[in-house]
């Protein structure tokens, strides 16, 4: 008997993609355990990422490590902050897998 797990994911979320599939920022995945980079920024391997933001405005979740890096680590807005947020971004794309497509295997019930 497989294990259940419970997740809560936004009502207003939409439903998850299939496997493979472009993302749509359903938050299944990150909301089961974080990435690598997850990993480090939630000190955990299980449970929901901690840079995981949903976008009420959007209806979808969102990486906050790359839609608003200042604010996940904390290097603020000014001059440093953009420079750190246009040199971290394309490397944190590439780190958590962005753009290629929905990798999470689990199916909410």
């Amino acid at each position: 008997m497989a294990a259940q797990r419970i997740v809560w994911i936004a009502p207003e979320a939409p439903p998850k993609p299939a496997l493979g599939a472009p993302c749509n920022g359903c938050g299944v995945c990150c909301l089961l355990e974080p990435c690598p980079v997850g990993v480090l920024l939630s000190r955990r391997r299980r449970g929901p990422c901690v840079a995981l933001r949903w976008m009420a405005a959007e209806r979808r979740y969102r990486c906050g490590a790359l839609s608003v890096p200042a604010t996940v680590f904390g290097w603020g807005d000014g001059r440093l902050g953009r420079c750190l947020t246009a040199w971290a971004r394309p490397l944190l794309a590439r780190w958590i897998g962005a753009g290629r497509g929905c990798d999470c295997d689990w199916t909410p019930a």
